[in-house]
């Protein structure tokens, strides 16, 4: 009778069981999110507090902002400077577009006047050296001989001033250079603006994720240095990784049923599923992966990481921590 009752459990037992697939090689998993200030200086207040739960955007620290607002504000007067030397440039341009045509048509003018000037004192003069030495003077041929010089040089002088003055393209030109030249210049201080607002806003260090405070080693006070991690963010996002051995994959799929159980809540009833199956065994992606080329070979069965769903069961008063084991339960259909 005992023996009957026995085979009975067994046959029971097999066909209840058979399609189940368990491992205690497997614990919780999820997201841990480093943060770290974008600008160095020192802790002036400590928002949280260990284990605390933050939402995305909420502050963590600030940081002494009084050098990143000099910043911003000596930024902020270049830029203001480089608009008002920019007006006055461009005002200039503008004066330039009168100024220079105008002193080119008075360069020309002058110089027509002193080749008329030049026209009379050289008839003058040639009056002066045909008259017979009894018309006139030496003296007045002298004057006269004098005069024409002076003439042949304001005709050069004013045939210069023409010269001078004849680019009237090019200085203009030369003048709105000069407001690009600026206006380069004020861009360059424009984006050195926005990167002093932006530390300015990175002294406040604020959670870019829901989640819960851990490894804070921060405090009101210290020194903390732009890229160094000062605390971590454990998202709500929690699932289960299981080393199931290889030879245990067979018929394991994507979407079937999990079991889970909890070694530090006994209570909790977990129910998830298969989400899917890592394309490479452990140690494969180990730091130093077997290298089983050389020497005796002893065959290890290989375990795979399984990425398990949990779909219900979580309480929202208990937290379920990283890495705690778990036991899940694979369904095979």
């Amino acid at each position: 009778m005992v023996v009957l009752l026995g085979l009975a459990y067994a046959v029971y037992y097999y066909f209840t069981h058979k399609n189940l697939i368990s491992t205690d090689d497997a614990y919780t998993d999820g997201y841990i999110v480093a943060v770290a200030p974008r600008v160095s200086g020192q802790v002036i207040s400590l928002d949280v507090v260990d284990n605390q739960f933050v939402h995305k955007g909420d502050p963590l620290i600030h940081i002494d902002p009084r050098p990143f607002a000099f910043d911003r504000d000596q930024a902020k007067g270049r830029v203001d400077s480089d608009k008002a030397q920019i007006a006055n440039q461009k005002l200039g341009v503008e004066i330039a577009k009168k100024n220079f045509p105008a002193a080119l048509q008075l360069a020309q003018a002058n110089l027509l006047s002193a080749k008329a000037q030049l026209q009379l004192q050289e008839a003058n003069n040639r009056r002066q050296q045909n008259l017979p030495r009894q018309a006139t003077t030496q003296q007045e041929v002298d004057t006269t001989s004098s005069g024409q010089q002076q003439a042949e040089a304001q005709v050069a002088q004013a045939q210069a001033r023409v010269t001078q003055a004849e680019p009237v393209t090019q200085s203009i030109g030369q003048s709105e250079t000069q407001v690009n030249q600026l206006q380069g210049q004020a861009e360059q201080n424009v984006a050195q603006l926005g990167q002093a607002e932006l530390n300015l806003e990175f002294t406040v260090v604020r959670a870019q994720q829901d989640g819960w405070v851990t490894r804070r080693n921060v405090d009101t006070g210290n020194y903390v240095t732009s890229g160094t991690q000062i605390m971590s963010l454990v998202t709500p996002d929690v699932w289960v990784t299981a080393n199931y051995k290889e030879t245990e994959l067979d018929g394991m799929r994507p979407g079937q049923k999990v079991k889970i159980t909890v070694d530090a809540y006994p209570d909790l009833d977990l129910q998830g599923h298969v989400d899917s199956v890592q394309h490479g065994s452990g140690s494969k992606f180990s730091a130093f992966p077997a290298e089983n080329a050389t020497g005796n070979f002893v065959k290890i069965v290989q375990r795979v990481p399984v990425k398990i769903v949990i779909d219900s069961g979580l309480k929202p008063d208990e937290p379920l921590p990283l890495g705690v084991s778990v036991e899940p339960t694979v369904t095979l259909k």
